[in-house]
């Protein structure tokens, strides 16, 4: 867990004590104590607030801050600007009329994203006045059977360097994931002068800070796009980026993994344990060969990170959040929610506090059936921000998928052709 302080504010203190979490209308309450007992919990309602108290019951309640109350207390340091997005006339492309792409993947993203500016060839190239072709995609394994059809002129390579030397190619798309071999890509794409668009969140999630010290130290109108890279379809970073520059950002608590959204769906709505629902959710293609990611909460954490970045401007190692996966709750934790009134949902949380120190964490949280968050189902991702002008701002949408994903880098792409800031 972690708690970050404005150097303004005096005597910055460590937090021993469980706090109130106070909001307009809402309390959430964390599913699991840091004991592990299982706890009671029991509603009074104060001025301004509610307080939880945890002392014993099934359920794995604790109070919402308790899980932030062992936080280590930092200097709250902006480090973030928006060097990615700097104001550009026009890419430097390598024709007048042609936006040139190399994709680094050609798997369920790299695929949705070839197909896309197929169907809407005639349509990108109105709205942006150049046309947009793929000349060569990369991948592992050139001999493998593709589920999308290459457009005329593209090549499929296996050397990263057959898109990073290449001249012709303004722009570098990676959506291959990883932390290892994506970061060379992305660097060395940056390098060489190509603008970079990913879906990466783990990449960005551990390495934001250093990439764009390197944008932000290249001359010309290279830029660094990453829409995609949380919750898929939605819109929230650019919206973070832009739209929020003259607010106060008080508040961020989402449903941002579909695939535990879709799990806690199945336990609550259809009586599912959660090996049944984990079962039907790997199915469906929502969970990987190895869930660990997304049912550990871990996946949900990456994400909160980039938020945290884009609202509070701190940066923190992601070890520093507290976080708490789904792997616990029964059946019976979500009738003892039922019978309170509300249900359970995997929640990234960060809040700012009136003395300035900001604390996150991600955990399964018993939501009220009145919070707009309780009733975001299936895979369906949601995020809610709290701040100062807007007051409250709901995001909500297809959180992963081909399409989903590949959309929010489509829009990356045509931004990049437009020669948007």
């Amino acid at each position: 867990s972690i708690n970050h302080k404005h150097p303004s504010a005096t005597n910055p203190t460590r937090r021993t004590a469980v706090r109130h979490f106070r909001r307009p209308h809402r309390c959430y309450a964390s599913l699991l104590s840091p004991s592990g007992r299982r706890c009671r919990v029991v509603k009074r309602q104060g001025v301004n607030k509610t307080n939880i108290y945890i002392p014993t019951m099934h359920f794995h309640l604790s109070f919402i801050a308790s899980a932030l109350s062992a936080g280590t207390v930092f200097s709250f340091a902006p480090t973030i600007g928006q060097s990615n997005l700097r104001a550009s006339s026009s890419l430097q492309m390598s024709a007048d009329d042609t936006v040139t792409l190399g994709i680094f993947g050609g798997g369920t993203v790299g695929g949705g994203i070839v197909e896309i500016l197929s169907k809407k060839k005639s349509y990108f190239q109105q709205l942006t006045g150049k046309n947009i072709e793929v000349k060569k995609v990369c991948v592992r394994d050139a001999s493998k059977p593709r589920d999308f059809t290459l457009p005329e002129g593209c090549s499929v390579v296996t050397s990263y360097d057959d898109i990073l030397n290449d001249d012709d190619i303004d722009i570098a798309v990676e959506v291959m994931g990883g932390t290892t071999d994506a970061k060379d890509v992305v660097m060395g794409a940056l390098k060489n002068g190509k603008s970079v668009v990913t879906a990466n969140k783990a990449l960005i999630a551990k390495d934001l800070g250093e990439i764009e010290s390197l944008v932000s130290s290249l001359d010309g109108d290279t830029q660094f796009r990453y829409e995609a890279a949380v919750c898929g379809g939605i819109p929230i970073i650019r919206s973070m980026q832009s739209d929020f520059v003259g607010d106060e950002i008080n508040l961020m608590s989402g449903i941002i993994n579909g695939c535990t959204n879709f799990m806690l769906t199945a336990m609550d709505r259809d009586g599912k344990s959660y090996d049944e629902a984990l079962s039907q959710a790997s199915d469906l293609g929502y969970a990987e060969a190895d869930p660990t990611l997304d049912v550990g909460g871990f996946d949900a954490r990456s994400k909160l990170k980039i938020l945290m970045r884009l609202a509070y401007g701190i940066d923190v190692e992601e070890d520093e959040i507290s976080c708490r996966g789904i792997t616990e709750l029964t059946k019976i934790d979500f009738g003892y929610a039922k019978t309170l009134g509300g249900t359970i949902k995997l929640l990234g949380v960060a809040e700012k506090s009136d003395s300035g120190e900001v604390s996150a964490f991600v955990s399964p949280c018993y939501v009220t059936n009145d919070d707009p968050l309780s009733s975001v189902n299936g895979a369906t991702n949601a995020i809610e921000v709290i701040s100062d002008n807007l007051v409250s701002s709901i995001y909500i949408g297809q959180g992963a998928g081909r399409f989903p994903t590949a959309n929010s880098c489509i829009n990356d792409i045509v931004a990049l052709a437009k020669g948007d800031m």
